[in-house]
């Protein structure tokens, strides 16, 4: 018996995903595509790795409120804790996946050493992770809030806070960037690169609610 699930290739549904030519968002009008797409077939390493395993993960690589930090220091910034569950195209969960994450501090500076925003840079805050997800796709880790910052877009644009996700399916070819946003943060609507979708639902899909019931007392956090 086969699962009615199990259909293949699904195409990219082209009216959820954002359109690759945005004037709004300037950088997408040279690098959209200036010729038609064409389809290339994938290779067996392509469709079949890497595969990532439990091994090659630190201790502290999905808490990023100690990662970085100096013996007996850690991250400034609002703590936070940061789950969900990475399922594939039919809703089916997708288990043993890597999945990285990288963001600004709460000031909204990167570690980067190209950053031009003057915002303080926290000496104990990398900016980034990973993890990999459990049987059921689900996955989770500490963080602080980032902040937000301007990007030279427009004459006065700013990024809603947001933190940035990489998500491995089975092999490279099935890897996924996206971003990921709070809600009720009022520079979601206002953003360039958030207007590259269409669908309301899509931005929705994007914006992660507050969850008071996975709250941690703020007397635990600082335990390593």
């Amino acid at each position: 018996m086969t699962d009615a699930r199990d259909t293949g290739f699904i195409p990219r549904d082209r009216a959820w995903h954002p359109a690759p030519y945005h004037p709004p968002y300037k950088t997408s009008v040279k690098r959209s595509p200036q010729a038609a797409l064409l389809s290339m077939p994938s290779t067996l390493g392509e469709e079949t790795g890497p595969v990532f395993g439990h091994a090659m993960l630190g201790e502290l690589d999905n808490d990023l409120i100690h990662n970085f930090a100096q013996p007996g220091e850690s991250a400034i910034g609002p703590r936070i804790v940061v789950y969900g569950r990475v399922l594939d195209e039919t809703g089916r969960a997708v288990p043993n996946t890597l999945v990285e994450f990288w963001q600004a501090n709460a000031g909204g500076r990167y570690r980067h050493k190209k950053e031009g925003y003057l915002a303080p840079l926290d000496p104990n805050f990398g900016g980034c992770g990973r993890t990999i997800t459990g049987e059921d796709g689900f996955y989770e880790f500490r963080t602080v809030q980032p902040g937000p910052y301007p990007w030279p877009n427009g004459m006065n644009d700013w990024r809603p806070a947001h933190i940035h996700f990489s998500i491995f399916g089975s092999g490279f070819a099935q890897r996924l960037i996206t971003q990921m946003y709070f809600e009720g943060d009022p520079l979601i609507p206002l953003c360039p690169i958030v207007g590259t979708l269409k669908d309301p639902r899509a931005v929705e899909a994007l914006t992660a609610p507050l969850d008071m019931n996975r709250t941690i007392p703020a007397a635990i956090w600082e335990r390593r």
